[in-house]
């Protein structure tokens, strides 16, 4: 059956998502057609950020930890290509370039610029969803259902009322997008299914250790990939990558567990895991002080492995009323990759509204 829809002047269109490719759509949405749309975006974590996630000390806000991206690396082509967005973000010091010294890189792109984010790395994704005034941005809301409603959509959720929109944008993983009921497997063709098969992601846990104000931790490194542990493969000094060393608040150490560790142990609980990444962390920094605090996060779907094939940054499952899927998964697993899905995902929502 021919999908058929009328837009009312007011477009009511949802975001599934509140990570970089979601934000940047509600973002750009509410510049092109600030009098056509009515943006809505749920999420359903407690805050905005999706894998780019940033955890707050307990004891002291100031205190930060990146708990997903650690810092924007820039190759001489994206970074003219979306010159426009580091030049913003730049602008208003979303980001600052990267300084601190990051030791045990493997390879390194000749000409690649590197950003660090001083109010942590969400405070790219808060940006684009403060730029998208007017944006009804819910959390706490996990979508189940997507149903065909006439010329609309309706979408249920965990606990709450079946709400109907013009359009859908759906941008969270993969496998999350396979696993939602209603209409939207009937609408995946055999061509698309096989394509969104086969996206794989890895996966891994992140702790964020907070320290008392004063607390000493002397390496003489920011961040540093470890190559000879089983267990861990990334650390980070939060406040020293951000070149924020301050005597108010104290330190925040992030820890990244290799992807082998995480597939082996996904399924376990933080009980089981968590002792076992701290004892590692000991031998990677013998001497490390007690922390008042541990942020602990499992990273089911960590980064894109393998993306849907060509990389075409958007799949169109109806036309209209319009259902439409975005991310890195559709792209590649890093900032450009989102906003290069958010840009061909708005060329979609353009040409529908």
């Amino acid at each position: 059956m021919q999908c058929i829809c009328m837009f009312s002047t007011m477009s009511r269109v949802l975001i599934v998502g509140a990570g970089l490719t979601g934000s940047v759509c509600a973002c750009l949405l509410r510049r092109e057609m600030p009098n056509k749309v009515k943006i809505v975006v749920w999420d359903k974590s407690r805050g905005a950020g999706g894998r780019m996630s940033t955890s707050r000390s307990p004891s002291n806000g100031a205190c930060t930890a990146d708990l997903g991206a650690q810092y924007i690396s820039a190759t001489p082509f994206y970074a003219q290509v979306h010159h426009s967005f580091y030049e913003e973000l730049l602008a208003h010091s979303i980001l600052k370039p990267l300084v601190a010294p990051v030791e045990g890189v493997i390879t390194k792109e000749e000409g690649l610029r590197e950003f660090v984010t001083p109010e942590g790395v969400s405070s790219i994704v808060k940006h684009y969803l403060k730029e998208s005034a007017g944006a009804e941005v819910q959390f706490e809301h996990h979508v189940t259902h997507v149903l065909r409603k006439g010329a609309g959509w309706e979408v249920q959720r965990k606990g709450g009322t079946p709400e109907t929109f013009d359009a859908v944008v759906l941008t969270m993983p993969v496998p999350q997008i396979l696993q939602l009921q209603g209409d939207v497997c009937s609408l995946i063709d055999e061509s698309q299914r096989r394509k969104l098969e086969a996206v794989s992601y890895s996966s891994r846990y992140a702790l964020g250790l907070f320290y008392k104000a004063g607390a000493q931790i002397d390496v003489p490194w920011a961040a540093k990939y470890i190559a000879d542990n089983p267990c861990i493969r990334f650390v980070s000094i939060d406040d020293k990558k951000r070149n924020l060393d301050s005597p108010d608040r104290g330190p925040a150490v992030v820890v990244h567990t290799s992807v082998p560790f995480g597939v082996r142990h996904l399924e376990a609980t933080q009980e089981e895991v968590e002792p076992l990444i701290l004892k590692e962390l000991q031998k990677v920094l013998p001497g490390l002080p007690q922390p008042i605090s541990i942020k602990f996060h499992k990273w089911r779907y960590s980064q894109v492995m393998s993306g849907v094939a060509e990389s075409p940054g958007q799949m169109t499952l109806c036309p209209s009323p319009l259902l439409v899927c975005g991310g890195d998964g559709f792209t590649h697993s890093n900032f450009d990759g989102c906003v290069e899905s958010a840009l061909k995902v708005m060329e979609v929502l353009r040409s529908s509204l």
